[in-house]
């Protein structure tokens, strides 16, 4: 089970185009009506709704209607209408830089809590620590305060101060910081460490703007260190941008192999990228996916497997194979449109099917369906002639799954009921107890006695569990805990490193790898190992 990072939404933007925005009549046939008589009748259609429908509805709100219920219609949630707020939260994501304190917060007990402090921020330097709960925010009381309202307060022109009054676990009175906020960096590779003897793990968290620079780093310091072979991360991965897609791919492809193209609804605008660099990475590599890894992360794992560059291991990935691009519209607002297609060099189209008006679990389910279901997408080849599949999303090559077992879902359910209370018992326990172990290890243990007072706080704080619930689920509140204690002591590379012992698909991409001496035997190992799969399950 993966418990290295938060999972964002997917999101790609390929381009801006600036153009003016506004209805555009046209003369033409849509069934048996003119356009110019199709506008006629929405004016109609309005004016009696604004007019006599039983509530009453401005007519600005109805026109935004109008505009969210066509977009709707198209069958395409990336196609979206945007105000400048979520214009500048889009280019934010895609930017990975802004002025703030370098805090990631989420609630707890009533308050918005540090759960992780970003290495070299303002935060960071004042002592900010994990666990400090965020009760003034510039004189005002942040009790009860969301996240998306607690960030919005703390981010703000770089150099400009921020006062913050803290509770920490341990300390009687409320501690004051005044902090200038910077430009914070979001870091694309948040960690990357030996995995195993001669096998380096780099995570790679986003495609934002320095993504290539910090993976070549990032690989150098592992051949540094003895890596001859690599696992590349793009689990949870929701994406980002375009050009860093391309780049990281090219890191490991030689000069004229195909990348991705891009198919729009003019065959002329197409256009197919390729790799351009003389210096491929030459390491024998997996790359690990799973649900959550969206359009960059399958441009990149879909290039590797097509060329036969990379084994893939995990899940089939989201399915995000579609080109955005953004569009000004008037009144500051803002259109992101779907404009073209991705197709991976095989040919294969990297975006999962949508009907109009199916929602996006709807579509996540159906696309679920079909990676179990084989006969459902349409076989391709790679380069040496390996079958891979597709009909949207990439199919691993290896399908590992980290699984719950029917007693920890059990579990699991039963917090969901009071799942902030249950996140904030284990991050009190977790704060307290390394604070009281000065001569803590990272590979402490977590001991029955630690199991027992974290159900006592559990129990004593409503949550309603039962002592074989608790039980049944050792192992999954044991990871729980351990990760918990470990990112506030040791930060978040030393608890990944813990968690990989757990990591099923790590593990296995560690086990091929060292049992592979090249990228030809890897994929032979992988093969063997599937088909042990089958097997096993009776396919």
């Amino acid at each position: 089970m993966k418990l290295k990072r938060t999972v964002v939404a997917p999101a790609l933007v390929a381009g801006v185009a600036l153009v003016s925005g506004g209805w555009l009549l046209q003369r033409g046939v849509t069934g048996q009506q003119s356009v110019f008589q199709r506008a006629q009748l929405f004016d109609e259609v309005l004016h009696y709704v604004e007019t006599r429908y039983v509530d009453e509805h401005a007519e600005g709100d109805l026109y935004q209607k109008a505009i969210e219920g066509m977009l709707g219609q198209l069958g395409d949630p990336h196609t979206v209408f945007m105000t400048a707020d979520e214009y500048a939260q889009l280019h934010l994501q895609t930017s990975g830089e802004y002025g703030g304190l370098g805090i990631q917060l989420a609630p707890r007990e009533g308050y918005i809590t540090a759960v992780s402090v970003l290495p070299g921020t303002p935060a960071e330097r004042a002592g900010i620590r994990v666990g400090d709960m965020l009760v003034e925010i510039d004189g005002k009381d942040a009790k009860g305060w969301n996240e998306d309202f607690a960030v919005k307060a703390l981010r703000g022109a770089i150099g400009t101060p921020v006062n913050l009054t803290v509770r920490r676990v341990g300390v009687d009175q409320p501690l004051h910081f005044t902090i200038n906020r910077e430009e914070i960096h979001l870091h694309s590779v948040p960690y990357a460490y030996m995995a195993a003897p001669g096998v380096g793990y780099v995570d790679l968290l986003v495609f934002s703007q320095t993504s290539t620079d910090e993976l070549r780093a990032a690989i150098e310091r592992l051949k540094q260190q003895g890596a001859r072979k690599l696992v590349l991360d793009l689990r949870g991965n929701p994406g980002g941008l375009l050009d860093q897609g391309v780049a990281v791919s090219d890191l490991f492809l030689r000069r004229g192999q195909s990348i991705v193209e891009t198919r729009y609804r003019n065959p002329m605008e197409s256009e197919t990228y390729r790799a351009s660099s003389d210096e491929a990475v030459d390491l024998p590599m997996v790359v690990l996916v799973d649900a959550y890894s969206a359009s960059a992360a399958e441009i990149v794992s879909g290039a590797l497997q097509d060329h036969d560059r990379a084994l893939v291991i995990g899940t089939t990935s989201y399915g995000k194979g579609s080109v955005q691009s953004v569009y000004r519209l008037s009144g500051g607002n803002f259109l992101k449109l779907t404009t073209g297609k991705w197709y991976t060099p095989s040919g294969r189209s990297i975006q999962k099917p949508y009907r109009p008006g199916q929602t996006e679990a709807d579509a996540d389910a159906d696309s679920a369906s079909a990676a179990a279901d084989t006969t459902r997408r349409r076989a391709y080849r790679t380069d040496s002639g390996r079958t891979v599949m597709g009909g949207g999303g990439i199919v691993p090559d290896l399908t590992v799954r980290d699984t719950t077992t029917l007693a920890e879902r059990a579990f699991i359910t039963a917090v969901s009921r009071k799942a902030s209370v249950y996140n904030s018992v284990v991050m009190r326990y977790a704060l307290e107890y390394e604070r009281r172990m000065p001569n803590l290890q990272p590979s402490f243990p977590v001991t029955p006695q630690m199991r027992q007072e974290l159900f006592t706080r559990l129990r004593a704080a409503g949550v309603e569990i039962t002592p074989e619930q608790y039980a049944g689920a050792q192992r999954w509140v044991d990871r729980q805990l351990a990760n918990q204690i470990a990112v506030s002591r040791f930060g978040q590379s030393a608890a990944a490193q813990r968690n990989d012992v757990d990591d099923k698909a790590l593990q296995e991409a560690v086990r091929l790898l060292q049992a592979s001496p090249n990228q030809a035997a890897l994929f032979r190992a992988a093969e063997q190992a599937q088909a042990r799969q089958r097997v096993a399950t009776g396919q």
